[in-house]
């Protein structure tokens, strides 16, 4: 295993919410980041970034842990949950506080119309 792949690995193990981004979650770098920081924040819920544009081999290497080409990336308890589209979408469904829930991360719950 690559050094890389070695951090990557201990730091989804060593942090219940891992999100692997452009920029940081004070001062994101691209829409896309920007999206997962603002679901991540309303919800309350205490994770770790890693700005991918500060290592290149960190940027191309998260990629070729998760065989996911693009960044952002999100991990919950060391699973890979997905990019932007899939939060957004877990978000909007629900289903991210429910997985969020299921895995003892706390939330705050979205309130319902």
């Amino acid at each position: 295993m690559s050094d890389i792949a070695s951090f990557i690995e201990n730091e989804i193990k060593s942090n219940d919410v891992v999100l692997f981004m452009k920029g940081t979650k004070a001062f994101p770098m691209c829409g896309f980041s920007g999206q997962i920081v603002q679901i991540l924040d309303y919800l309350d819920v205490d994770y770790k970034d890693h700005n991918v544009l500060e290592n290149p081999d960190l940027r191309s290497g998260i990629k070729d842990f998760s065989n996911w080409p693009t960044v952002p990336q999100l991990y919950v308890k060391g699973e890979f949950v997905g990019g932007c589209d899939i939060t957004r979408e877990m978000f909007q469904s629900g289903e991210l506080v429910t997985f969020l829930q299921e895995k003892n991360i706390p939330v705050k719950a979205p309130a319902r119309a």
